[in-house]
């Protein structure tokens, strides 16, 4: 019996960086946090968590931005563009956080949920009935 791998391609805005993801996507989630708002300049950042195994760059490695935006995270972002590619969470070594804006097409993916809610944007109603966190949940998904 052959495990269908899903496989899923997507690049920053001006294409130096592009990527692949070689697995089935088990956690997406909606951020909230002030962090998330100002990086994606939008209410919050969609994320889906994949094994660090599974994505490989395809183009654009060297074009790659690192900024420490917290004692336990680090932002990823196009040094050309300013697409933010993903966030990696040193207490998660196993995992990136990747944009899902950057994923191309219609990638099959779990229900999200909706995290730091307790500092959205006072502006933003959440319209969906999702899941709701005022943080982050407890666990996340290993994929």
């Amino acid at each position: 019996i052959f495990k269908k791998i899903n496989k899923m391609e997507g690049h920053c805005e001006c294409k130096k960086v592009s990527f692949e993801i070689k697995q089935k996507i088990t956690y997406f989630s909606h951020c909230h946090c002030s962090q998330c708002r100002r990086m994606h300049g939008a209410a919050y950042g969609s994320f889906i968590q994949v094994n660090r195994p599974s994505f490989t760059y395809k183009l654009g490695e060297d074009s790659i931005k690192t900024y420490a935006s917290s004692k336990n995270s680090q932002r990823m972002f196009c040094k050309n563009c300013g697409s933010n590619i993903m966030v990696i969470v040193n207490d998660l070594p196993d995992s990136f956080f990747v944009a899902l804006g950057l994923v191309n097409g219609d990638p099959e993916l779990p229900e999200a949920h909706h995290i730091y809610v307790g500092s959205k944007a006072p502006w933003h109603d959440i319209n969906d009935d999702l899941k709701q966190y005022d943080e982050e949940p407890l666990e996340y998904d290993n994929p």
